[in-house]
């Protein structure tokens, strides 16, 4: 028998309502069986153009009052077929023409909420919601929702995420946001041009293809190298500068919130407490203007860069919101391997220190690019000590800290003995620093 009043909650219970993308979504998705087309005739250039060249106009003409009408009739199929809807648990989207696709995304799960615009969705004014949620390999996204809509699926989810009754989370809305940093487009610019890897890609995309023109007088194989060679180089100088360009940094009560792009721009969420490593960039052309780069390892996230560069002082300010409680410790205060390990890694030992703090374990590596990798205790997962033959002759072995995220960060050419104790503390300092942790919460209702 059902318990008195069971039946009146089940009826009183609101009704999930589904929803659909906004109405631009057709001609998004329109796309694909043209780019399908696109794809072959790139991979396979020769066929493609025998195959056009034997098409007469009238087939042609009849062939794209075919096509047309068939790709926009795709588009408005699948968009109709497209629902989401947001329930007391889950973040439910169904999608699908001929083969249906169900995701029940669990509330609670939810690890960052993205809202993306590229250049031609900004001009329409919708945008892309990205979700990253634990356990998943690859994001789920709805694409597109208007704009408004957009940032007001994203509060609640968040806000539902915190544990805010479903009735009111609609009405707390985005949590404000105070800036802590942004980076002039002058100083992100001046950084790519001091970056080695800008002038590297650059200066190998000049001279491979002339010594191979040299070399085999062939324009194909010239070009075969030099466009992914210009492309590289491309991507590591005028893409990162379209990418990081206005790089803001803003606190709010649902984490870290990062707003970049010149053409497409990006609103990132750095998730509290799933910051599992902090990285402090610092290449050797900055060093003279005190400039550093700060990387990061979430899980769950693909959010790899908190601060494409600063001032060192500024980007410890920003490791101290995302790691509360540390402070970043100063090269002179790290140990350096014994003398002997000189005798496993020549002159590149001198590049490697170490650093145990009560919050963080740190390493450095590096002399001509520093990188300083913190790690806090209670994300280590496990610890690992390894001994090859040589350096067992000089006494010497690394110690390997394993992050929820699938990294490893190393303290190399320890002595032995250190090497031990270091592997037996950094289990007991991992096993204290998750009993003393915080919980992985947004906001608190």
């Amino acid at each position: 028998m059902t318990a008195p009043g069971v039946n009146d909650a089940i009826r009183e219970k609101p009704p999930v309502t589904e929803r659909r993308l906004h109405p631009v979504t057709p001609f998004r998705r329109a796309w694909a069986p043209i780019a399908v087309i696109i794809g072959w005739a790139v991979h396979d250039p020769n066929q493609a153009q025998q195959q056009l060249t034997r098409l007469t106009t009238t087939t042609l003409l009849i062939a794209l009052a075919v096509f047309v009408p068939a790709a926009a009739l795709y588009g408005f199929l699948t968009w109709w077929f497209t629902h989401f809807a947001v329930t007391d648990t889950e973040l439910r989207i169904r999608t699908g023409l001929l083969f249906r696709r169900a995701a029940h995304i669990r509330l609670e799960r939810i690890q960052a909420v993205d809202v993306t615009q590229p250049l031609l969705a900004r001009v329409a004014g919708v945008a892309k919601l990205k979700l990253d949620v634990v356990g998943a390999d690859k994001k789920d996204e709805l694409a597109f929702l208007g704009e408004d809509e957009a940032r007001a699926l994203r509060a609640e989810l968040l806000a539902r995420a915190a544990g805010f009754a479903p009735e009111t989370a609609h009405e707390v809305g985005e949590a404000p946001s105070r800036e802590l940093l942004r980076v002039p487009p002058g100083v992100l610019a001046v950084s790519l041009v001091l970056t080695g890897a800008t002038w590297g890609t650059l200066v190998a995309a000049l001279v491979v293809p002339t010594v191979l023109w040299l070399a085999t007088h062939s324009v194909w194989t010239v070009l075969a190298t030099a466009l992914p060679l210009l492309g590289a180089a491309g991507a590591s100088s005028v893409g990162r500068f379209v990418t990081e360009y206005d790089w803001t940094v803003g606190e709010s009560q649902d984490g870290l919130r990062i707003d970049h792009g010149l053409l497409d721009r990006t609103h990132e969420t750095v998730p509290p407490g799933r910051v599992q490593t902090v990285r402090i960039v610092e290449p050797l052309l900055w060093r003279r203007r005190g400039w550093v780069r700060v990387e990061l390892d979430v899980a769950g996230s693909s959010n790899s860069v908190l601060v494409p560069v600063a001032p060192r002082e500024v980007a410890e300010t920003v490791v101290a919101r995302v790691l509360p409680g540390v402070t970043v410790p100063p090269l002179s205060a790290l140990s350096r391997p014994p003398r002997r390990a000189a005798r496993c890694v020549p002159l590149w030992w001198r590049g490697y220190g170490l650093a145990v703090t009560d919050a963080v374990f740190v390493t450095r590596h590096g002399l001509l690019r520093r990188i300083l990798s913190l790690v806090p205790h209670a994300k280590v997962q496990s610890v690992r000590l390894a001994q090859g033959p040589w350096a067992r002759v000089w006494r010497v072995a690394d110690v390997h800290v394993d992050t929820g995220a699938n990294k490893t960060v190393t303290a190399r050419l320890r002595d032995a003995q250190e090497a031990g104790e270091l592997l037996r503390g950094q289990a007991e300092r991992s096993r204290t620093g998750r009993r003393e942790a915080r919980p992985d919460r947004w906001m608190a209702p």
